[in-house]
């Protein structure tokens, strides 16, 4: 569901004040959650921050089989097992998640929405649709899909979903999720700054090696050679979804990939979203729901949240902004 825009980060060399303190930027690319992350960290030596590293790579790990739901070991698949069955005692960290993952569906009027993976699967982004499945195809493809029937019981610890063939799935926010603890294990290691890019789910903290800010170059996602503004970001995430690769056309309408879990219909309006605020499992599902609430919906929201800001390009291109983001075109 997640498609990454360029992103440029402000990975400096070694050089000047960065000397004087002895510090070093590591870094490691590799696959994880079925994505690409990088972890880049701060640290005294190269020995010790791929030690950090490593560390962070098996808490991504653990989050993952905990939130994994075909993993037949995780407590997520449990919960998708016992749909309609019985209520399925979870961990109070997995509870937690699901307990955050409701509040952002009621902000969002269940825009976002963890029971989305219930839909049906009547479209196709692969080129083979000729036409749009019927109005009754798409009504009855969301039957399932619903986070007030997702019950919680915060007594017994346990979670419910209401209707067999129901399930919940964390592609909407578990990465962000993830690269958000991995920060916080680092961080609690004394690592001095890093960053947690999780397929375009980035977590922030601290400086580089310089001791300069982090900074990402938005790029137009329809002329990926110009920046539409450069950014700081300072103990902060960033997520971006965008439907440039994946849509269908009909009747001269766009239909994006990222379908409103509300309706069964792709959202259309919104060529790429991008949040930023302290959390990436924040940014990561608000950047899912803005995408679907439109334009006009999308910004008031975010505009009505302290500590987020967005901004968006609609289908011509055109970027719109939350009040509190000021461009700056230059590095």
């Amino acid at each position: 569901m997640k498609i990454l825009i360029t992103i440029l980060l402000s990975f400096l060399t070694l050089t000047g004040y960065a000397q004087e303190r002895e510090l070093v930027t590591v870094k490691k690319t590799l696959k994880l959650m079925g994505s690409r992350f990088s972890i880049t960290v701060v640290s005294p030596s190269e020995e010790l921050g791929h030690i950090n590293i490593e560390e962070a790579i098996a808490e991504i790990t653990r989050i993952e089989r905990m939130i994994s739901s075909w993993n037949t070991d995780s407590e997520t698949y449990l919960i998708n097992k016992n749909a309609g069955i019985k209520p399925v005692k979870v961990s109070l960290e997995l509870f937690r998640l699901i307990e955050r993952c409701k509040v952002i569906s009621v902000l969002t009027d269940g825009a976002f929405d963890i029971s989305y993976s219930s839909m049906d699967k009547i479209w196709k982004f692969d080129g083979t649709m000729t036409e749009m499945p019927t109005a009754e195809k798409i009504k009855k493809s969301v039957e399932k899909v619903g986070y007030e029937k997702i019950i919680l019981n915060s007594e017994k610890q346990t979670v419910f979903l209401k209707e067999k063939g129901m399930k919940i799935s964390f592609g909407a926010v578990g990465k962000g999720y993830a690269a958000d603890k991995a920060k916080q294990f680092l961080v609690s290691r004394q690592v001095a700054g890093g960053i947690i890019d999780a397929a375009g789910d980035l977590s922030t903290w601290g400086t580089d090696v310089t001791g300069k800010k982090w900074v990402i170059g938005i790029v137009n996602p329809l002329a990926k050679d110009k920046i539409v503004s450069w950014l700081p970001i300072v103990e902060s995430s960033v997520a971006t979804s965008g439907n440039y690769e994946k849509y269908v056309t009909f009747k001269g309408k766009r239909y994006s990939h990222i379908i409103d879990p509300r309706t069964g219909y792709p959202s259309s309006g919104i060529r790429q979203v991008t949040v930023f605020a302290k959390e990436a499992e924040v940014c990561d599902a608000l950047a899912t729901a803005v995408f679907i609430m439109g334009k006009e919906a999308g910004l008031f929201l975010i505009n009505q949240l302290d500590g987020v800001e967005v901004i968006l390009f609609d289908n011509f291109n055109k970027a719109h902004k939350s009040d509190g983001i000021l461009f700056d075109r230059d590095p």
